[in-house]
C-alpha cells in the first residue's frame, strides 16, 4: 500500500453466548439443532402479547469479558429496540442495547475496545430446503454478544491477530465456543484510508467467517480504495461482503446510521442498576475469573517454556487446564514445567484430536507420575510415550503399569553386565569394526541391547558399558 495513506481499522465483533436458555425466553439455547424451528415460543416467534424475561446468565458472561478486559461494568444499564425489517426479524425490531452498554472501554492485545453489549441473535433464512425456502427460528433470541473496538488498528495482520486473541479469551472464559465457522463468532471490520491523518470514508465490510477472511478482506479492502482515491474518485461509505472464491469485497447496500435504526428504550424489558445485583458484584465476577491467557503466558515463560509451545497450550482449554493440573500435583523440580509442556502440547495434543473418549479425572495426578518417573531416570521417554494413551483416557497410574509390566529402566551396571556380555558375543565383527575407529558401530551395538531388553535398558548407560567392556 502507498505509504502516504493512513489506514485504519476498527472491528465489530458479535459471539453466540454458552446459556442453557435463550435471551429472552426459556427455549434451549440451540441454534445448530438440525431441525428448523424445534425450540420457538411465542417470545422468540414474536407472537402478540409474548414479553421477554432477561437471561441473567447472559448478562454475567458478558460482565466476565468486560472484568477480563479491564473495562467499566455499567451501574445503570437498559435494553433498546433496534427497528429494521427483514425477513429473519420477526418483530420488525431486535432487541439491543445502545446508550447504555454493560461494557465500555478496556482493551486486549494494545487494542482499545469501545464498548461490549448484550442482544438477542435473528432467525436464519435456509434456501435449501424442499420445497423452498425456510426461516428458521431456533437461532432467533439467542444471546448475542457485540464488541465493538476503537478504530486504532492499521494493518490487516492486526486485527486477525487480534479476532484469534478475542476467540481465546471468550472459550478461556467459557462463555461461547466462539467457532467462526458454525457462525458463533462473526467479524466485522470498518476500513478507510486518508493521507489527512483524519479518518478517512469508512466502509464496512460483514460477516467475516474465518480469520483468514479478516485478513484478506481488509488487505484487499485498503487495497481497493487506495485505486480509487488515486483515480481521483471517492470512497462510498457502504456497507460490502466479501466473496472468498473471488477473493474481492463487494457491495451490499449504503451503510445505515443508527438514526435510521430509530432506536428507544424497550418498555417491556426492566431498567437496571447492576450495583445494587449480588451476583454481578466486581468481587464475584473477580472470584470466578478463570487464569487469563496472558496470566498464563506470563507464568510459564518464567519456568523456561519456549514460546511455541506456551502458544500450543494456551490455545486449547484442555491442554491449559490439564497443564496446569499436573503442573499442580508435580514435585517442585525444574525440569518438571517442561516436561510436562512437552508432552501435553505434543503426544497428549495429537492423542485427544484423534480420541473422541474424554480425558479421565485422574490423568493430570497420573502424568505428574509419569514425569517424576522420567526424571528420575526410573522410565525411559519410549516407555512413557506408550503409557500415555492409557494414562489420559483411563487414568492409570503409570508407576505402578511400569513395575507390573516389567517397563522400568535398567540403571545399573549390574543389571546390564549380562546384557552386555550376550551383545558382544553375537556381534563380534560389529565389535571388530568399532575398534578399528568405526564410531557408529557402537550406535549399532546399542540399539542392538535397546532391543534385546524391550527399551527398559539406559541407553547411557549401557553406551559406557559396552565401551568399558570392547576397549
Amino acid at each position: 500500500m502507498n505509504s502516504s495513506y493512513t489506514p485504519t481499522i476498527g472491528l465489530e465483533i458479535h459471539a453466540e453466548l454458552k446459556t442453557k436458555s435463550k435471551m429472552f425466553c426459556s427455549c434451549i439455547n440451540d441454534p445448530h439443532d438440525g431441525e428448523p424451528n424445534k425450540h420457538i415460543c411465542p417470545v422468540c416467534t414474536a407472537q402478540p402479547g409474548a414479553l421477554p424475561v432477561v437471561n441473567r446468565q447472559a448478562v454475567e458472561n458478558v460482565l466476565l469479558v468486560g472484568t477480563a478486559l479491564g473495562s467499566t461494568i455499567a451501574d445503570f444499564t437498559e435494553f433498546d429496540r433496534k427497528n429494521y425489517f427483514y425477513p429473519d426479524i420477526p418483530k420488525a425490531y431486535q432487541i439491543s442495547q445502545y446508550q447504555y452498554p454493560l461494557v465500555s472501554g478496556g482493551e486486549l492485545g494494545g487494542v482499545a475496545i469501545t464498548r461490549v453489549h448484550l442482544e438477542e441473535d435473528t432467525a436464519r433464512s435456509q434456501h435449501d430446503q424442499t420445497p423452498g425456502s425456510v426461516v428458521d427460528f431456533n437461532r432467533a433470541g439467542v444471546p448475542l454478544m457485540e464488541l465493538v473496538t476503537e478504530p486504532v488498528m492499521h494493518d490487516a495482520a492486526t486485527a486477525r491477530i487480534f479476532a484469534k486473541e478475542l476467540q481465546l479469551l471468550l472459550r478461556t472464559l467459557g462463555v461461547s465456543d466462539a467457532n467462526m465457522e458454525r457462525g458463533e463468532m462473526r467479524v466485522e471490520a470498518n476500513i478507510s484510508i486518508s493521507k489527512t491523518g483524519e479518518l478517512g470514508t469508512k466502509v464496512e465490510v460483514k460477516n467475516l467467517n474465518s480469520f483468514k477472511a479478516v485478513e484478506g478482506a481488509i488487505a484487499y479492502e485498503l487495497r481497493r480504495q487506495e485505486e480509487v482515491l488515486e483515480a481521483g474518485g471517492e470512497v462510498t461509505q457502504e456497507t460490502r461482503g466479501w466473496d472468498e472464491h473471488k477473493v474481492r469485497t463487494f457491495s451490499q447496500r449504503t451503510k445505515e446510521t443508527a438514526h435510521d435504526y430509530r432506536y428507544f428504550p424497550d418498555p417491556d424489558i426492566t431498567q437496571s442498576n447492576l450495583s445494587q445485583i449480588t451476583e454481578f458484584n466486581n468481587s464475584r465476577l473477580t472470584e470466578i475469573m478463570p487464569d487469563l491467557p496472558n496470566k498464563n503466558r506470563d507464568r510459564w515463560s518464567e519456568m523456561g517454556i519456549s514460546r511455541d509451545l506456551i502458544e500450543v497450550l494456551v490455545a486449547d482449554l484442555r491442554l491449559t487446564q490439564l497443564f496446569n493440573q499436573a503442573l499442580s500435583e508435580a514435585d517442585d523440580d525444574a525440569k518438571a514445567p517442561v516436561l510436562l509442556a512437552n508432552y501435553i502440547a505434543s503426544d497428549a495434543q495429537s492423542l485427544l484430536q484423534l480420541d473422541e473418549k474424554p480425558l479421565h479425572e485422574a490423568a493430570p495426578g497420573s502424568l505428574a507420575i509419569l514425569v517424576k518417573l522420567l526424571i528420575a531416570e526410573e522410565i525411559n521417554s519410549r516407555v512413557a510415550k506408550d503409557l500415555l494413551p492409557e494414562i489420559l483416557f483411563d487414568g492409570i497410574d503409570p508407576d505402578t503399569a511400569a513395575t507390573e509390566r516389567n517397563l522400568k529402566q535398567l540403571s545399573s551396571p549390574e543389571a546390564l553386565t549380562d546384557l552386555v556380555t550376550e551383545i558382544v558375543s553375537e556381534n563380534t565383527e560389529v565389535v571388530a569394526e568399532f575398534k578399528a575407529g568405526k564410531e557408529a558401530s557402537l550406535k549399532f551395538l546399542v540399539g542392538q541391547g535397546m532391543k534385546k531388553s524391550k527399551g527398559t535398558a539406559n541407553p547411557q548407560v549401557l553406551e559406557q558399558l559396552l565401551k568399558d567392556t570392547i576397549c
